[in-house]
């Protein structure tokens, strides 16, 4: 056998000039594998089977065929060798061995990689289940034989071939319209599983099923193989803040990391999504963003929380499981309380003009505690609140009061601890004609 040197370190597609490559005496249809033009390999084959099957090439002129054979060096260091030749095929046998294969005719050459897959055999005896380095990976172990299948290009460089095996379990995954984590079917193709392989860890207990492989599926022969049930330790966990709503507020503030809060008193609903593995769930509260320490803490899912204080708030979610060795800790919702204000005015027209200064009321902001009491000139007590988001309709037992100086007094609690005690005239300046007025006079 000759040693051909005649192969660039890169070779290209050669367009086709015979029929394909046969394999006689194989009981099975070979599996072919297309590769990519920078192999240099015109098909990968994957044979059931090697024994007994030999290599054919039909020619107009099968005499002039010459075959090569080349190993994991490459092309460059290709033997030759001596074919069966018959009136229409040229043909070599193969001897079990994955090898490389070249066949010239007319100057013109196709290269291909063989492969016995007898001495790949997939083998699923059992696989096991074990939490990794960490609660987020899972360790995917197999007794049995799963590992790569490697190929070598023209140049010698070696590839392997993927078994696409499929790995089936159950997980969880978080729906967004129920806002709750629901089971869902989760399918991971592998490439080969010659040692423990990590994949994100499921959210629920499972059973893992490993199938396959591709080739055994061609053949309509695939084997599968089952865990003994896996018990979950990762702990995941979905969260979301919404702000009440309120008439001083222009919108309302939801799932945001920022940007909540404002006035005082200002209501947040906090809710959480867990995992099966989360046992023991805390939301927190502090002042401090590293949470040095912790002002109130809440063991429900959700619950609502009035913030009545000045300055930053800072709350966040934690899980654990049963144990204490896998932990979730959320993202931290910042609530910012602003110091507080009140500005009075001392006039309006009730009726004069629909929608425009028809409405006495005070503009504040962060108070937590509020009183309004209202006067005629007579001491009667015409309206009281404790509401500042509310105002004064200029009436009076449901009908307007006449044109005149009011009275007020005022006492509120700012969210910082400011103080108010406020007093004050309100002027009536103007009424719609026609209009009738009562004014108490005791």
């Amino acid at each position: 056998m000759n040693p051909l040197k005649l192969f660039p370190l890169a070779i290209t597609a050669i367009p086709a000039y015979c029929a394909a490559l046969d394999f006689e005496g194989a009981a099975t249809r070979p599996v072919e594998i297309t590769t990519e033009a920078s192999t240099g390999l015109d098909a990968v084959y994957v044979l059931r089977d090697g024994a007994g099957i030999r290599l054919s090439h039909t020619s107009a002129s099968p005499a002039s065929v010459r075959w090569y054979r080349f190993s994991r060096l490459g092309g460059a260091y290709a033997e030759e060798l001596t074919p069966a030749v018959s009136a229409t095929k040229s043909s070599v046998p193969f001897d079990g061995q994955d090898m490389g294969y070249i066949i010239e005719e007319n100057g013109r050459r196709k290269c291909y990689w063989i492969i016995d897959y007898s001495a790949h055999r997939l083998e699923l005896e059992a696989i096991s289940a074990r939490q990794g380095d960490d609660c987020h990976r899972t360790e995917i172990a197999l007794s049995g034989n799963a590992a790569e299948i490697p190929y070598y290009t023209i140049n010698g460089r070696r590839l392997t071939l993927s078994r696409e095996l499929e790995l089936s379990y159950s997980t969880l995954s978080f729906d967004d319209g129920s806002f709750s984590y629901v089971t869902s079917a989760e399918t991971t193709t592998l490439p080969s599983l010659s040692s423990a392989t990590s994949i994100d860890a499921p959210l629920c207990n499972t059973v893992f099923t490993l199938s396959g492989d591709r080739f055994l599926k061609a053949w309509g022969d695939s084997e599968s193989v089952a865990s003994p049930e896996y018990t979950t330790t990762a702990v995941e966990a979905t969260t979301r803040a919404t702000q009440e709503t309120r008439e001083s507020d222009n919108e309302q503030k939801e799932n945001s990391e920022a940007g909540l809060g404002g006035s005082a008193p200002c209501t947040i609903l906090f809710e959480a999504a867990t995992s099966d593995a989360a046992v023991f769930q805390e939301w927190q509260i502090s002042r401090s963003a590293e949470f040095e320490t912790i002002e109130n803490s809440f063991n429900d899912l959700s619950f609502d929380y009035t913030f009545r204080e000045s300055g930053t708030s800072y709350v966040r979610f934690t899980a654990n499981n049963a144990d204490g060795t896998c932990e979730y800790i959320g993202p931290v919702y910042e609530v910012f309380i602003g110091e507080s204000g009140l500005e009075i005015p001392n006039a309006f027209s009730p009726e004069a003009t629909p929608g425009v200064n028809d409405l006495w009321k005070v503009s504040y902001k962060s108070l937590v505690s509020f009183q309004c009491h209202i006067f005629n000139r007579w001491g009667t007590e015409i309206y009281t609140s404790s509401d500042p988001s509310q105002g004064w309709d200029g009436k009076y037992r449901g009908k307007f009061v006449p044109a005149g100086v009011y009275y007020y007094i005022i006492k509120a609690k700012g969210s910082d601890g400011v103080e108010y005690e406020r007093a004050g005239d309100i002027n009536i300046i103007k009424y719609k004609e026609g209009k009738t007025s009562t004014e108490p006079t005791e």
